[in-house]
């Protein structure tokens, strides 16, 4: 595969005066980092952290120029390591992928050959890019769940924020795996496409907080993915079944936990964190597999919105504002 001198990207840099611009760039490979692994990016992704590191968030990027994207998908280049050929499919998700190492908004990327994992057979690339580290980490807290001994006869599973990249694929997986799903959301016109996903009931993000200033409130869930944190992760513990287990892997909401000890002394409630950045390889390789196979999702078209690198600044917007539904891929070059 021909490496050529230069090639485009989305380079986000640092004014004088502390402003962050975004321009669709020229760069070399010579720009990138150090690293053993060199890939074509063909399909990257839009992230509610690529939109942070896209404005200049300190927690996040801190490095400037730099290229934001923690997706990417493409063919290898070179591997001076030997752990891949040229030509092989790829998939980088996590790890400082788009953080403070250029990421996938850029044609090329320069990385560890450690952060890849081989394309499995029944994914495309377009079609891992429509998972993502959004669908990865949906999928990573479906098995938290089932590692912690939740089946679909323990009761119904509720996801938060279910309109969004992780909680849309959430609800298709659940359903797949043949749970009772409940997704709340704040958006009351997205029932429909809820229920397409495999929602057998959609309920008010308000329905999942009220009365949330109580010590604890009635059983209902038997588990519960959590994008949203705050209030909402709260009353969602506040109301799980006993013996039943929340995962929480987000924090649009809030930082902060405002919860007592009682649901976990009384119901015996356990509280999972999912971190699919540092998620060691076995895991990763497994999550992938499976998201190949038994639980892809069955309506990834319904869920996509497909831009170029020129596109993404409307899109980078309106993921700030939470006018995002769903999964936004960007197609490269």
């Amino acid at each position: 595969m021909t490496t050529p001198t230069q090639f485009k990207a989305i380079v986000v840099d640092k004014t004088a005066e502390k402003q962050f611009v975004r321009t669709l760039s020229e760069r070399t490979i010579n720009d990138l980092p150090p690293g053993d692994l060199l890939v074509k990016v063909l399909y990257s992704s839009l992230n509610f952290k690529d939109a942070l590191s896209a404005t200049g968030h300190p927690g996040v990027t801190r490095q400037f120029p730099h290229t934001p994207g923690i997706d990417a998908a493409g063919e290898v280049v070179s591997c001076e390591s030997g752990a891949f050929a040229a030509g092989d499919s790829v998939i980088i998700t996590g790890y400082d992928l788009g953080m403070e190492t250029d990421g996938g908004w850029g044609e090329y990327i320069r990385i560890p050959s450690e952060w890849a994992v081989r394309l499995p057979a029944g994914l495309t690339l377009r079609e891992a890019m429509v998972i993502g580290t959004a669908g990865f980490t949906a999928a990573l807290s479906v098995l938290k769940l089932e590692q912690a001994g939740v089946r679909p006869d323990n009761g119904e599973i509720l996801v938060t924020g279910a309109t969004g990249g992780v909680g849309s694929i959430a609800v298709s997986i659940l359903s797949r795996a043949g749970y009772r799903v409940v997704a709340a959301t704040g958006k009351s016109t997205d029932e429909a496409f809820l229920r397409t996903l495999g929602a057998a009931e959609v309920i008010a993000r308000t329905d999942v907080t009220a009365g949330s200033e109580r010590p604890m409130l009635k059983e209902r869930w038997g588990g519960v993915v959590d994008v949203v944190g705050g209030d909402t992760l709260a009353a969602a513990i506040k109301s799980t079944r006993y013996g039943g287990v929340v995962t929480c892997c987000g924090l649009v909401g809030a930082i902060e936990l405002p919860l007592n000890v009682y649901p976990f002394i009384l119901r015996g409630v356990s509280l999972i964190g999912v971190d699919s950045v540092n998620c060691p390889a076995a895991t990763r390789l497994q999550v992938w597999e499976k998201l190949a196979g038994e639980w892809k999702p069955e309506h990834l078209g319904d869920v996509l919105t497909e831009v170029t690198l020129k596109g993404l600044e409307e899109k980078i917007q309106a993921i700030l504002q939470g006018g995002i539904r769903g999964r936004v891929i960007v197609k490269l070059p």
